[in-house]
């Protein structure tokens, strides 16, 4: 019988310990008010819910679990010297668990996920039709036009979606292969982010 110590997780270094991201599918819903966030699970189930803080988003975006308790927190400028770079804080630990490395050229914005030490990418997550991401800048129609993105792994291979819908508020599907080497924890949370960053 085979060791279970001998296969251990790939991505469990970039767990997020106060919450558990591990299901495969997951719906982001934005409040009408303001930037408010509730991330549900493939059972519908909220398993986090974000509130951006009045102008203080490239300072600080905080999640916090259904019962209220802190999960994570997405803070501008990591430990890395790269321009216009967010890590996700686990609020249990303290601990940077990736960067979300953001890459813009003409209207369009494409992230990587890297290890928030070494700088190696983990993820990239990028935007499917350049033409439509162009569009949610240049007419300030980024609630009306839903961007889509693809999430690959760290050799290029498609491992996950982000699906935009037409809504009057901003809503996203976020899937990743279960099977996927990604880590899957810190991919869904950047995943969840990246609409809030995006429309600061």
């Amino acid at each position: 019988m085979d060791d279970p110590s001998m296969f251990p997780s790939e991505s469990g270094e970039y767990d997020i310990s106060t919450v558990n991201l591990s299901d495969d599918r997951y719906e982001v819903k934005q409040s009408l008010v303001r930037n408010k966030y509730t991330v549900r699970d493939s059972a519908g189930d909220a398993v986090v819910r974000g509130k951006q803080k009045m102008f203080k988003l490239k300072e600080e975006f905080p999640f916090v679990t259904d019962d209220g308790e802190d999960a994570f927190s997405v803070k501008a400028g990591g430990i890395m010297d790269i321009a216009g770079n967010y890590a996700i804080v686990d609020a249990g630990t303290g601990e940077e668990v990736v960067v979300l490395d953001e890459d813009y050229s003409l209207f369009v914005e494409n992230w990587t996920v890297r290890d928030p030490e070494t700088g190696e990418a983990l993820a990239t997550i990028r935007s499917k039709n350049k033409v439509l991401a162009a569009l949610r800048h240049l007419v300030g129609a980024a609630n009306l036009v839903p961007n889509k993105y693809e999430i690959f792994d760290a050799d290029g291979g498609h491992v996950g979606d982000i699906e935009g819908q037409f809504s009057m508020r901003d809503a996203y599907t976020v899937t990743v292969d279960d099977a996927s080497d990604v880590p899957k924890e810190a991919v869904i949370a950047a995943a969840c982010v990246l609409d809030a960053l995006e429309n600061q």
